[in-house]
Parts: structure tokens; C-alpha cells; sequence
């Protein structure tokens, strides 16, 4: 015989487990949900970003040069001159035991002027004459002008070229090198960006040309260079000649074999002195030699001293 079915228990009771067995156990658990998988993803991604955007920053950091201020620009006076041949650190000197003075000169210097003195003598024959005869008398002596005293120094030539104290003058003393890397489009914004103009002697006239980064640079003619006081240069070397050459060509002028030159504005002028003193603090007068290069900068370019060379 089978065992009859267990018989369903009324509705609204609870259900009485046999005897001998255990309730069922319902136990908590966790589960992750839709939102907290999409926050946590989210989160990740912005992280790596994050460290993407840091290690990019100090990578392009790490090959930025640094920021250079704009020197202050001051006016060095010079006063080159001086013998090719002469000592570095010579001086001419006039010895005398007198005071030193600041524009010495030899005791005895006759002056180009003649002064006149006139005397009278008055000869009285006798009381009884009415008359005195005069007689003038012209003395025509030399005056001296000549300023005595002495100058510092050790009586030998100074080395260098001019009539100063000593030192080579700027134009004999600087050298600018440009980069032979770029175009020739970048060598023009180069010269541009410094103000300076090339010319050259075409037909007898100084010919120059400007705004050398247009599609045609500005042209002007002068009769002489008399009028003209800039600074200026002459190619000793280098591949950049033939640079010019082509940007006067740019201009519609064919010069030919005609000395190219570069003149550089005052204020161009000023930013080489001034860097060429800070580079060694030297002064004018003991420096033989100083190299310049042009560089990029972030304002767009500048000049910086590579080398220099002394007297002494």
C-alpha cells in the first residue's frame, strides 16, 4: 500500500515541515550592480587620462628650452684704437712730475696765434723841446698753450686699429653666424625679425632691400653712403651668400658679383653689445673676437654669444 499524499494546508496557515526535517535557510548575499559597474569604469578612464595628460606635460617640459628674459638694453661706449702690431695691454704715456690730468699735453706747444704786445717809449730831449718823439716797438713772441701735466700708461702702441685707447672697433670684432638649416624663407624672417637690410653697389648706387619675408621685398637707392651711420657687414664665409643673392633676385635685381652688405639697426646694435659684455662681463677694449649665433625663441628669435676670444 502507498503512503496517501499529505493534504494541502488551509489557506492562511503556515505550512507545518514534517517531522524529522530542517526549515530552509535563506542567507544574504551581494550582488554588483549595473550603476556601480558603469561609475567604476568610468572612474578608471578618467584616471588614466589624468596620468596620460601628466606624463605628456612633463615630456613636452622636458624638451622646452628655457624662457629667457629680454636684456636690458644699455649703451656701451667704446673707444677702440690702437697699433696691429701693438701690446694688448699697452698705453701711451707722457712722463711728467706733475699732477695727472685728463688731456695732457708737452709743456711747450707754440700756438698758431701770434699775440702782438706793443710798447711806447717816450724819449724827452731837453725841457726846452715841445715835441716827444715815439717809438713803437712790435715784439711778435709765441705764446704757449700747452697744458702741463701727465697721462697714465707705459709709454708703448696699444694693440688694435683706430686713433683710441685701445681695442678692436665692433665691425672688426663681431662675428654673427646664421643657421644653414633653415629655408630661405626662414633665414628671411630671421633678417626681418631684426630689422635688418641688405644692400649691395649696382651702377654706381648703394641699392637696399627690406621686408625680405614678402613676395617682393622693398627696393630703395641712395647716391653715396655718406648719409649712412648703421653698423654693417660683409660675408667672410659660409653658405647663406647665396641666400642673398637669391632674395635680391626675390626683389627683381640681378647683382651679380657685388659686394653683398648687412646693415643692422641701433637698436640691433645695443642687443649685441649688451650681450657681448654679460656673456664674460669684459670689457670692449680686451675682447679680440666675439661669435654670435641666431637662435628660435619663443618671441622668435634671438642672438646668443657661442664664443669669444681676449687680448689678454
Amino acid at each position: 500500500m502507498s503512503a496517501a499524499p499529505p493534504k494541502p494546508a488551509p489557506a492562511g496557515t503556515a505550512a507545518i515541515p514534517p517531522a524529522g526535517t530542517k526549515p530552509a535557510v535563506h542567507r544574504p548575499y551581494m550582488k554588483t550592480t549595473s550603476y556601480e559597474t558603469v561609475s567604476s569604469g568610468l572612474i578608471s578612464f578618467l584616471g588614466a587620462l589624468a596620468l596620460l595628460v601628466m606624463f605628456l606635460a612633463v615630456a613636452w617640459f622636458s624638451v622646452q628650452r628655457p624662457v629667457m628674459r629680454d636684456p636690458v638694453i644699455i649703451e656701451l661706449v667704446e673707444d677702440p684704437g690702437g697699433s696691429e702690431d701693438g701690446a694688448p695691454d699697452e698705453t701711451l704715456r707722457v712722463d711728467a712730475p706733475l699732477p695727472e690730468v685728463a688731456d695732457a699735453t708737452p709743456a711747450e706747444v707754440e700756438a698758431e696765434e701770434r699775440q702782438v704786445e706793443q710798447s711806447f717809449e717816450s724819449v724827452l730831449e731837453m725841457a726846452e723841446q715841445a715835441v716827444a718823439q715815439t717809438e713803437a716797438q712790435f715784439d711778435s713772441g709765441v705764446q704757449n698753450t700747452g697744458k702741463p701735466g701727465s697721462a697714465s700708461g707705459t709709454g708703448r702702441r696699444p694693440l688694435g686699429r683706430g686713433n683710441g685707447k685701445g681695442g678692436f672697433p665692433r665691425e672688426d670684432r663681431w662675428y654673427v653666424r646664421f643657421s644653414t638649416l633653415g629655408s630661405i624663407e626662414e633665414y628671411a624672417k630671421q633678417l626681418d625679425f631684426f630689422g635688418i637690410e641688405l644692400g649691395a653697389v649696382l651702377n654706381g648706387k648703394l641699392t637696399y632691400i627690406s621686408q625680405l619675408s614678402n613676395a617682393r621685398p622693398a627696393v630703395r637707392t641712395a647716391s653715396g653712403g655718406k648719409d649712412e651711420t648703421r653698423l654693417y657687414f660683409t660675408w667672410q664665409g659660409g653658405n647663406r651668400k647665396q641666400a642673398d643673392v637669391q632674395l635680391f633676385r626675390k626683389a627683381g635685381l640681378d647683382i651679380g658679383n657685388a659686394p653683398i652688405l648687412h646693415f643692422y639697426p641701433k637698436k640691433t646694435e645695443d642687443l649685441l653689445a649688451t650681450l657681448e659684455f654679460r656673456y664674460k662681463n669684459r670689457k670692449a677694449s680686451e675682447i679680440r673676437r666675439t661669435f654670435f649665433e641666431v637662435q628660435q625663441s619663443r618671441a622668435g628669435y634671438e642672438f646668443e654669444v657661442v664664443r669669444q676670444t681676449y687680448l689678454k
